[in-house]
């Protein structure tokens, strides 16, 4: 990664600083780019400011606890005010694509959640349609994974996540498959097919979940 790579992702994550309450609960995302942000959220606790989080996965939980954050147990339910999230792929309509680190069945959890979401990314994050950048993951259940998969293809070519020559598996244990969609016409409407095959927990698109989105890019941080 570049080192305007990086400036941009932590003008991205300081920048979301200003969108948190004086003191409550929030949504701690997952990814490059929130780990930063949670840095930040560290440092405004040990100043005093009375924040608490809510984990959207085992990373970032083994972060935000070992720079001090207080979190919530994981079972909810939980009055989040604001969470704060990444993107892999955000388009036009700034409907997202999310699970890169494997994380967004419980970031939709979150999500959901939260009265109000923010997602911050750096610009190269920007397509005009989701899929044009990154395939759709999918979070499979172990039972019947080949099953599932076969019914994914109808969507595009469906890949299992490795890496390193290891299955990927989410913090729940379940497996990953990407699903090479190419440019996507009705997002709303492919979450909805996908989620519906048998063995499918959950689908990396969330459609019409970003409040704010925060980019940035070479020309400084804009909001949406």
């Amino acid at each position: 990664m570049t080192n305007d790579a990086n400036e941009n992702k932590l003008s991205a994550a300081r920048a979301a600083i200003e969108e948190l309450p004086d003191e409550g609960v929030i949504g701690l995302g997952s990814g490059s780019t929130v780990r930063l942000f949670v840095i930040e959220v560290a440092k405004l606790v040990k100043a005093g400011r009375k924040l608490v989080g809510v984990p959207t996965s085992e990373g970032t939980r083994t972060q935000a606890l070992s720079l001090g954050i207080p979190l919530l147990p994981d079972q909810g339910p939980w009055d989040i005010a604001v969470c704060v999230d990444g993107a892999d792929e955000i388009d036009d309509r700034k409907d997202l694509i999310k699970g890169g680190g494997a994380a967004h069945t419980r970031e939709k959890i979150v999500n959901y959640a939260a009265r109000r979401n923010v997602i911050i990314v750096d610009e190269s994050k920007l397509s005009s349609r989701l899929g044009e950048k990154w395939p759709v993951p999918t979070e499979v259940l172990p039972f019947g994974q080949g099953a599932t998969a076969r019914r994914l293809e109808a969507f595009g070519r469906t890949v299992l996540r490795e890496k390193e020559g290891a299955i990927v598996r989410t913090d729940a244990g379940n497996l990953l498959y990407d699903v090479h969609t190419g440019p996507i016409d009705d997002a709303h409407a492919l979450e909805a097919a996908m989620k519906s095959i048998p063995g499918v927990v959950e689908v990396g698109l969330f459609v019409g979940r970003a409040d704010v989105v925060i980019v940035a890019g070479k020309d400084g941080v804009r909001r949406v």
